[in-house]
């Protein structure tokens, strides 16, 4: 529970930074869906209520507690996502989805958080100079089992984003140059085998297309192709709210998903980018300004997965919607539709500042 103490250590100037941005991705998604049924930007508001109290039920139970029983929700998680490639019905050419009476949603994006959690605890455990082949090897295969299950559903782009949290986690640890080589070739080994195994044609596709995306303007080039003129045609000041040609005409697809800052980059031109850019960056910048102010090395390793798993995300879509990554369905956090996304992102911040809360309490 929170005492009054821990009250007053809650960082509310980053609470305010989250709620601003989600309220900004409110307002892109009621314009980009405000012709589709379903009131989406309805329901992207629900969601963000909902997630707010999560936050809240997140910051009040110590995330001590929270390490200690992380291998146990792991476990929970790796079984849902298992009986989803078993059982689940295919929504949308994947097994991804759980849907319990009027909700859903995608347990691999919570399993995100279940992953963070695991690799706090293994790593803050080893206190070894630097790290050894085998300690790489068991924390790779933390991250590569529901990387697998979920790259088998398939969704890669959710799989993807599971390996930031491994990579944050070498970053700060330290890795020698042999068993940096080491994890290069079996990431290499990984990416051979996914072509050559996992990988669909339309998948492929992708890859090949990020080079040359006009060699097919109607298949796999289009969507790149479309959100580039969707962003420069907005200009300096954009062509003003609810009034972009490319996503109020539905030439822009997954316009309140994957290409929502494409319909940003439209209506409110390059002001309008560089003004988000910027308030995304003084949330980001507050997650990482918390790493140093963390108690403990579990603390200090959740609070710095949890803004790279974030701002990877955020980097990588901002990369595919401009053509220098493959589209991958990798959304923004707090921005794109999708309640598990913003749900996640919202735990993962609760535990940024269950941490930062907690940096006076005796370890």
């Amino acid at each position: 529970m929170i005492d009054r103490k821990q009250l007053r250590e809650i960082d509310w100037i980053l609470i305010g930074l989250l709620l601003v941005n989600s309220l900004v991705g409110v307002a892109l998604i009621y314009s980009s869906s405000h012709y589709l049924p379903g009131n989406l930007f309805l329901r992207q508001l629900l969601w963000v209520v909902i997630s707010l109290a999560v936050l809240f039920l997140t910051i009040s139970i110590d995330y001590k507690m929270l390490l200690a029983y992380s291998p146990y929700i792991l476990g929970l998680f790796a079984l849902v996502l298992f009986g989803l490639l078993a059982f689940g019905r295919t929504i949308a050419g994947a097994k991804s989805w759980v849907r319990l009476a009027f909700i859903g949603g995608q347990p691999s994006e919570l399993a995100k958080i279940a992953v963070l959690l695991v690799l706090a605890r293994v790593f803050s455990e080893f206190r070894r100079p630097y790290l050894t082949t085998g300690f790489v090897a068991l924390s790779a295969a933390v991250v590569f089992v529901p990387f697998g299950l979920v790259a088998l559903q398939p969704d890669l782009g959710t799989a993807v984003t599971f390996l930031p949290l491994l990579f944050a986690c070498f970053l700060l640890a330290g890795l020698r140059r042999k068993t940096l080589i080491l994890f290069l070739i079996l990431t290499l080994a990984v990416g051979l085998a996914s072509w050559n195994f996992l990988l669909k044609d339309y998948q492929k596709k992708r890859l090949t297309t990020l080079i040359n995306p006009s060699q097919d303007p109607r298949g796999s080039g289009y969507h790149v192709l479309q959100s580039k003129i969707a962003i420069g045609s907005g200009g300096l000041l954009g062509k003003g709210y609810k009034k972009g040609s490319q996503s109020q005409l539905k030439f822009l697809p997954a316009r309140h998903t994957d290409f929502i800052f494409s319909v940003l980059g439209e209506e409110f031109g390059f002001a309008g980018v560089l003004l988000v850019f910027f308030s995304y960056f003084l949330f980001l910048s507050r997650i990482f300004k918390t790493v140093p102010k963390s108690r403990d090395r579990p603390g200090m390793y959740i609070v710095f997965m949890a803004a790279c798993l974030i701002a990877f995300q955020f980097l990588v879509n901002v990369m595919m919607i401009v053509g220098l990554f493959p589209i991958a369905g990798i959304p923004i956090p707090l921005l794109s539709y999708g309640g598990s996304s913003i749900l996640t992102t919202f735990i993962a911040v609760g535990l940024v500042l269950n941490v930062k809360m907690r940096r006076f309490a005796n370890v």
